[in-house]
């Protein structure tokens, strides 16, 4: 179902803004970017090198959690608020459930295929990751801009601060262990800056100390092993 700007079906309610929901936006950039260069990086795994394919598995599996998760809270907390504060929304929000369901389905193809994948690093059983992460692919191109469009500003008048934080910390819970550094260095790399805003915004001092003393290298090295170098 093609999306259709707010106004008419989705009118912003009156008011003053409630929250700054910039985050859906900024997490929405590392899905563009990490999922867009799945294809790649899969493709660029030797047959039979299994140590390789599994760190590209590897991240694989912790950005599908990553979506899954966040695409549960939305179905568990925000469309239920959208219905009930933003009744004129409702077009747009059982157009976000399609999406997502639309999204699973590939989401799921991808965690069933990974496994052989990675333990084989065949050219045979990547072409199930490949198909899937097409799929995942051209349904971001629909679902983040259109979310973007019709839901994040109709969200701002309606969520408020403490329930964004309850999104944001829904997400952070579901971090792999052991993969921190590397999921943060994702995320700040997929913001236009590079990350220095984000950074600034989302982390106290030490916390970025310890980005720059720990966290930067250790993503470099997740980099460098990801990409084959």
């Amino acid at each position: 179902m093609p999306a259709t700007p707010l106004p008419p079906s989705g009118d912003l309610p009156a008011g003053p803004k409630t929250c700054d929901a910039g985050g859906m936006i900024e997490i929405h950039r590392l899905f563009r970017r990490t999922f867009g260069e799945g294809p790649d990086l899969v493709r660029g795994v030797a047959p039979g090198d299994t140590a390789h394919a599994a760190a590209v598995a590897t991240q694989l599996e912790t950005l599908s959690i990553a979506l899954h998760t966040h695409h549960e809270g939305e179905d568990e907390r925000l469309w239920t608020a959208l219905d009930e504060r933003a009744p004129s929304c409702a077009t747009h929000v059982a157009r976000m459930k399609e999406q997502h369901a639309e999204m699973l389905v590939h989401l799921t193809a991808l965690d069933g295929a990974l496994p052989a994948w990675r333990a084989s690093a065949s050219e045979a059983d990547s072409v199930p990751v490949l198909a899937a992460l097409d799929g995942i692919n051209a349904a971001l191109a629909v679902h983040l801009p259109d979310e973007e469009a019709n839901i994040v500003p109709v969200m701002e008048r309606t969520i408020t601060e403490e329930e964004v934080e309850w999104f944001a910390e829904h997400g952070r819970k579901a971090v792999p262990k052991g993969q921190t550094w590397q999921q943060l260095g994702e995320i700040l790399a997929s913001q236009p800056d590079g990350g220095d805003a984000w950074l600034r915004t989302h982390m106290p001092v030490p916390g970025r100390l310890a980005w720059r003393l720990i966290g930067r290298r250790r993503y470099a090295k997740h980099r460098a092993v990801l990409e084959g170098r």
